[in-house]
């Protein structure tokens, strides 16, 4: 019979915070740019230039510990962390070992057997690296220290999940969690949210852990799933036959769906850390700490709770609405302009999903304002226009975000609500089909719809549904 066995996994998620300016200089922390034109002597790593600490972020990693339950060290320091590479400019980073900002915390996620506490060993503060571009053509790698000095809170898990499906459910949770607080857009593909997967396999039953590999390169949810599939069965195989797996960072392969050893994974002492001499300690008070807390924003399971008991939304709908922060806001301030909370809800929810899927787009993306979706819902409520012809401006609002009233206008879409021409084109339609009428009045019901349906088409959908209903059955009952 053959062995089972369990998947262990910890991540470190590095996050890009949303600062305007870098950790310890002045510069933009703007994503793009010409290369190496965000950089200044304290970022390119110049003898003799001093770092600042910018006191946002400090604020940021606050805002995400408190939020993930996290106890706070009130006198935290930064170390140097030495090692050589061209995109770090000083040969060391400044980050945090010995006294990260926060400590012990856990965030709960859902799972297929119930709800999951998992542990948060730590989170600190440290600089990002810049970037290097290599160029094949040329055969050369250039460097573009623009992101050097972006500040980065990391947050390292406890060995807690144990497959690909926690791991999801623990990123979605952080991802949501910090763009609910502002502290980062956690794009992964601009690189803002970065997981590096540490795992290890061992023989179910058994409390010791196996020999773990750290896999790096991961840039998109699917591609860590697959990465984690990937690096489980590799060990597997290595101890059915008998091998050892050797603690490494492993880089991931997306396109060959393969990882390959980068390096053998370095301790601590490696990297010779020690306090950094030109940074004061951070003294954290208590009247900050409040301050955080009491700016601390209304979160997903909150809003989700609000949304159906202050609006009558399904838990379903409140869920896909506060899914992301983008959705949530588009929700609230449209609902603020016209009321009518279950009618922005169905068009966030039918119209708007449809148009993201089919242009393969997220929440994210959207564009239009929430000022022109109201005026939308306040035009059907009118009778200005019926739900056919909304949904043909909507189309247009959501490609180019356009006034409906003008759209309206200027299309000539306004409903028909002239009683002598919506009795004249049901009198033709009727004139046209006697078949119908003749099926109608042996009892098929359906035959009427046939009628209203010609009707509607001939006054090119702009006919008001419930009057041309009217007329047909009128006319066809004389």
């Amino acid at each position: 019979m053959s062995r089972q066995y369990e998947t262990v996994i910890g991540l470190e998620v590095h996050v890009e915070l949303a600062t305007k300016t870098k950790i310890f200089c002045g510069c933009s922390t703007e994503f793009g740019g010409e290369p190496n034109t965000h950089t200044c002597p304290v970022c390119t790593g110049m003898p003799g230039s001093l770092p600042v600490l910018n006191r946002q972020v400090v604020e940021y990693a606050l805002a995400v510990g408190l939020a993930a339950n996290c106890q706070i060290n009130q006198y935290c320091k930064f170390d140097r962390k030495n090692y050589f590479y061209p995109d770090n400019p000083q040969n060391y980073q400044i980050s945090q070992l010995y006294l990260p900002i926060c400590h012990d915390g856990w965030v709960e996620i859902d799972t297929a057997s119930g709800k999951k506490k998992i542990g948060i060993h730590e989170i600190h503060m440290e600089e990002d690296a810049g970037k290097l571009i290599h160029d094949e053509w040329e055969d050369c790698s250039l460097v573009d220290y623009n992101r050097s000095g972006v500040p980065l809170i990391e947050i390292v898990s406890e060995p807690d999940m144990r497959n690909a499906d926690e791991v999801m459910a623990y990123l979605e949770k952080l991802r949501l969690m910090i763009q609910y607080l502002g502290a980062s857009d956690c794009k992964l593909q601009e690189g803002s949210m970065r997981a590096d997967v540490n795992l290890s396999v061992r023989e179910a039953g058994t409390s010791r852990l196996g020999t773990r590999t750290e896999m790096k390169n991961l840039n998109s949810f699917k591609a860590i799933a697959r990465a984690i599939e990937g690096e489980r069965a590799r060990q597997i195989e290595l101890l059915e036959d008998g091998k050892k797996v050797i603690q490494e960072t492993r880089r991931w392969d997306d396109n060959k769906e393969s990882s390959y050893a980068m390096r053998s994974k370095e301790d601590a002492q490696d990297y010779r850390y020690f306090p950094d001499p030109d940074l004061l300690p951070v003294v954290i008070s208590d009247q900050w700490i409040q301050e955080i807390k009491s700016r601390q924003p209304e979160m997903q399971p909150e809003k989700m709770a609000r949304y159906q008991k202050e609006f009558q939304i399904p838990e379903y709908d409140a869920g896909i609405l506060t899914s992301t922060i983008h959705m949530a806001r588009l929700f609230e301030k449209t609902t603020a302009l016209c009321g009518k909370p279950k009618e922005v809800s169905n068009w966030l929810m039918v119209e708007t999903m449809r148009l993201l899927k089919e242009h393969e787009q997220t929440p994210e993306d959207l564009s239009f304002s929430p000022e022109n979706l109201a005026r939308l819902i306040a035009l059907v409520d009118e009778g200005a226009i019926n739900r056919t012809v909304a949904k043909t401006v909507f189309e247009q609002i959501f490609a180019q975000d356009v006034d409906p009233e003008k759209y309206v206008e200027e299309k000539g879409l306004g409903m028909v609500s002239d009683q002598g021409a919506l009795r004249k084109a049901v009198e033709d339609v009727i004139a046209a089909n006697p078949q119908s009428v003749e099926d109608y009045r042996k009892g098929k019901e359906k035959a009427m719809g046939y009628l209203v349906g010609q009707t509607m088409r001939a006054m090119k959908g702009k006919a008001d549904p419930g009057m041309v209903n009217k007329i047909v059955k009128e006319l066809l009952t004389k």
